[in-house]
């Protein structure tokens, strides 16, 4: 039997798909490609994902990637993780893909994209847009050529960009040429930030950027002034509270700033960022909200209305979609 946290309608806007991946999936990758040979089950695939800190995380993302090498790689991963999500009953998605991590592996940006799509399109039940999540460790010059190329694939479901890796070594400002860009082709913006910086990450994210949304923004809650800022504009925020954790940006769940920016009003959403690498899927993180952050299931209801609001659909789309859900006969029940 599903949960109530399973069962109810649910939209996703901060999930990448190669840190989604499922572990059965990766341990064949690992297997059919070799160069691990300490790997030999799931089990001792999951303890390589336990991280020290955000670096390493980023250390384990990169050596997980080693394994995903030809596009029909990408292609039966993409299928798994769609059907993962519509087994949660999310019923829509914007998700992150990383194409010029692959490039130098003999990958091309558009058939890669192509590839993805193919897989995603196998699974009826859920609609997922796609983000390409830029990587500023290779320099704006580098993804301004990434981006030129995405803009030739934006029928294949690409409707905005977003900015991830190292934040804490690559400011936002560093990018503002290639966000301005990415405006003029039409796309939507986000980036990671206020997860491996603070609060300036966030400023410089908002202003320099001037981005549709806020990845993370966990620690916007080290300044007020930006609180009210983000509350009064409503900035959307796409929270990922086990990430958060995971990679040590803050301590617990109860210590995650989600229940203050809901009580302030601020446009939020629940995500799972790298689901796979950290233990996490999202039924759970909202189990966790109830169970940890005393989010009633009314309130859950409102995180998943904001999470809709925030969300890049047409906005007939998202009445549509939020006429939908609140027809759910799960709509009106408590979690239990």
């Amino acid at each position: 039997m599903k949960t109530w946290y399973q069962r109810i309608p649910k939209v996703e806007l901060h999930v990448h798909l190669e840190g989604a991946i499922p572990h059965g999936a990766l341990l064949d990758l690992i297997r059919k490609y070799g160069g691990a040979p300490e790997i030999r089950d799931e089990k001792e695939l999951a303890a390589r994902f336990r991280y020290k800190d955000f670096p390493h995380f980023i250390e384990m993302w990169n050596w997980k990637n080693r394994f995903l090498r030809e596009y029909d790689d990408f292609t039966h991963i993409a299928e798994l993780v769609a059907h993962d999500m519509a087994e949660q009953t999310i019923r829509y998605a914007e998700m992150f893909f990383s194409p010029s991590t692959f490039t130098g592996r003999g990958l091309g940006i558009q058939d890669l994209t192509c590839a993805i799509r193919r897989g995603l399109s196998r699974v009826p039940e859920i609609q997922i847009a796609l983000i390409a999540d830029l990587v500023r460790d290779y320099g704006p010059e580098n993804e301004m050529d990434t981006l030129k190329v995405l803009a030739e694939v934006r029928d294949q479901g690409v409707i905005g960009i977003g900015i991830g890796g190292s934040e804490h070594q690559f400011p936002p400002a560093l990018f503002r040429s290639l966000f301005e860009q990415a405006r003029r082709l039409g796309f939507h913006t986000t980036a990671h930030a206020g997860e491996a910086a603070g609060p300036d990450s966030i400023w410089s994210a908002i202003k320099d950027l001037r981005v549709d949304r806020i990845g993370h923004g966990t620690r916007a809650i080290e300044d007020p002034e930006l609180v009210d800022y983000l509350a009064k504009h409503q900035i959307p925020l796409e929270l990922c509270p086990m990430s958060n954790v995971r990679t040590g940006v803050v301590d617990s769940i109860r210590r995650h700033p989600v229940r203050s920016y809901f009580d302030r009003g601020l446009l939020i959403s629940i995500n799972t960022d790298d689901p796979a690498m950290f233990g996490t899927a999202l039924d759970q993180e909202y189990r966790l909200l109830e169970q940890e952050c005393g989010f009633s299931g009314n309130e859950i209801c409102e995180v998943i209305r904001r999470s809709v609001q925030s969300s890049w659909l047409p906005t007939e789309q998202k009445t549509s979609l939020m006429d939908k859900f609140e027809a759910n006969p799960e709509w009106v029940k408590q979690p239990g």
